[in-house]
């Protein structure tokens, strides 16, 4: 999987939809609070490279901590398959969760472990 390539995902129930443009080269596994329960691995894309291709009504958003974060999610099937929000570096991000993607072998994957629950 070298390279960036277009993947397409979304939620459970397939309201939300969307495009991106992607590698999977590293996919962080984050050990916080949110990331655990939600069984979330991440890789990351500048907003040019992120298409909501449907469901922008169905979205529902959570902030929690210094709400700066957008842990959006469906509100018919409660699935959150990607959050937007600055990066560390102050520039706007998508965080699109890994499981979400169609076609992705998620046990294929070399994952990173992320220290968040220390942040």
């Amino acid at each position: 999987m070298a390279g960036k390539q277009i993947y397409e995902g979304g939620c459970h129930c397939g309201r939300v939809r969307y495009r991106a443009k992607a590698s999977l080269e590293r996919v962080l596994d984050c050990n916080c609070s949110i990331c655990r329960k939600r069984g979330a691995l991440w890789t990351y894309v500048q907003p040019e490279e992120f298409e909501l291709l449907s469901g922008e009504s169905d979205l529902s958003d959570y902030q929690f901590n210094n709400k700066i974060i957008h842990h959006v999610f469906c509100r018919h099937c409660g699935v959150g398959s990607y959050s937007y929000g600055p990066a560390p570096s102050g520039e706007n991000i998508f965080a699109l969760n890994v499981r979400c993607l169609d076609g992705v072998d998620v046990a294929s994957l070399t994952l990173t472990p992320f220290d968040g629950k220390s942040l």
